[in-house]
């Protein structure tokens, strides 16, 4: 394998390779998750549905190579909000659940990233980016807006290991922090995962593999368990289908992920050793 095509890590929880460098703006207080205007309204439907979605298509038939299993899932959930868990392997991975939920409404919890681009904060909040407050004062509007997405038959979707890794084949660690939603709401959750197979037909001259996403059957929260214990279980039901998806396929490795400590974690090894020695 190429050496641009492999990736060193030491921390899978938070090391992130997206490859993106931008100036993240403050999400605040005064932040509009929300814009109830005719207008603005007008105008979002016809970027999300006449303009985005045609666009999403092509890309994700072409260039991704998408392909949906068990997409009855969601269909089955047609009438109701529910919510959409994922492993992040895509910079474009916001494009999978408008595609999936169609034609429902997907939004997307994300970080302030997408909205910190000049000149395209309004076309991507049109496009249902709900991105996280950077200000304690802004978590009131933040989780009002979530509530009312989903109130309003929507489709939330939140890729919990938050960090991009591309083309990675597994799913890696992450807390249950965000389960917190559809726990306080007691709604449907779908769990997804992204694999990735060989293109064959007309697109096996492609290098890129082509990505599959396989959805769950709904699952929904416990409700003979407290409020924190039903966030847990319900994240590791999510996470365990995730894992078993992911370990269950024949994937292509495009990139490959290795193993490489930091030399602070080297350093604190160290200490931990030389301490078990004194």
């Amino acid at each position: 394998m190429k050496d641009d095509r492999v990736r060193y890590y030491s921390d899978p929880v938070n090391d992130d390779f997206a490859g993106t460098n931008i100036n993240t703006c403050q999400v605040g207080a005064d932040f509009p998750f929300v814009r109830s205007s005719a207008a603005w309204k007008v105008i979002a439907f016809i970027v999300y549905y006449i303009i985005a979605i045609p666009i999403v298509f092509l890309v994700s038939k072409l260039y991704l190579g998408l392909r949906f299993e068990n997409r009855e899932a969601l269909r089955s959930l047609r009438g109701k909000g529910f919510y959409l868990y994922g492993n992040h392997t895509q910079v474009l991975d916001a494009f999978v659940p408008a595609m999936a939920a169609f034609p429902k409404k997907a939004y997307i919890i994300a970080g302030p990233d997408v909205v910190s681009i000049p000149g395209l904060k309004h076309i991507v909040m049109m496009l249902g980016a709900l991105p996280i407050p950077t200000e304690l004062s802004a978590m009131r509007g933040f989780l009002a807006a979530i509530s009312q997405r989903y109130k309003e038959k929507g489709c939330i979707a939140i890729y919990p290991e938050a960090h991009i890794w591309p083309f990675y084949t597994g799913v890696r660690p992450f807390s249950d922090t965000s389960f917190h939603y559809p726990v306080k709401e007691n709604a449907p959750v779908v769990a997804m995962v992204t694999t990735y197979r060989r293109r064959k037909g007309l697109f096996r001259w492609v290098k890129k593999p082509g990505m599959t996403v396989v959805f769950s059957e709904p699952m929904t929260p416990d409700p003979s368990l407290p409020p924190r214990k039903a966030q847990q279980e319900l994240r590791d039901r999510v996470y365990r289908f995730m894992k078993e998806t992911a370990e269950g396929r024949d994937q292509v490795e495009y990139i490959r992920y290795c193993y490489k400590p930091s030399d602070q974690s080297i350093d604190k090894r160290s200490t931990a050793q030389k301490s078990q020695i004194d």
